[in-house]
């Protein structure tokens, strides 16, 4: 190894480092041949796989309207927060299909899909999607029940007498 490094600059190019490579990675745009965005979201045990390409904004899960398969407005709304993050609301088609979990959880499984397929789409609008927090998988899942217990950490009700 040489030892004529007197400064950081110096030591970077011993290593074999250079200014290029601590640059920004590009993102890059990756479609199908049906020119599709794919990508995968996880919430909790559900898991959607999620497809975007150009249209007049319909969004199906399951073959269903999202209206039919989310029927409360609190989960329409999460499902399309990264839209309304991104300003791209009537411009893409969404096709999901979802298995696993509760409704909850899979409404979250579809954000966090649909969030990622957008930056496959359209690299420029990563920065929008991370700042919202929609790139993020949200790992908290469900604590599994220990022996001796009425559930994950509940005990059974104790009487002295």
């Amino acid at each position: 190894m040489n030892a004529d490094a007197k400064s950081l600059e110096d030591l970077g190019s011993l290593t074999g480092q250079s200014a290029a490579a601590d640059a920004a990675p590009m993102h890059v745009q990756k479609l199908d041949a049906q020119g599709r965005a794919y990508a995968t979201g996880k919430r909790k045990n559900a898991i959607a796989r999620v497809w975007i390409s150009r249209g007049a904004g319909r969004i199906t899960v399951n073959d269903k309207d999202v209206s039919t398969y989310f029927a409360r407005p609190v989960l329409q709304m999460i499902l399309r927060q990264p839209l309304v993050a991104a300003e791209r609301i009537d411009q893409y088609d969404i096709r999901a299909t979802v298995a696993g979990g509760g409704l909850s959880g899979q409404a979250g499984a579809v954000r966090h899909g649909l969030s990622k397929a957008l930056t496959y789409f359209e690299p420029e609008l990563r920065a929008a999607l991370k700042k919202g927090g929609f790139l993020t998988r949200d790992s908290r899942i469900v604590e599994r029940k220990k022996y001796g217990k009425a559930k994950a950490r509940r005990s059974f009700q104790f009487s002295k007498r």
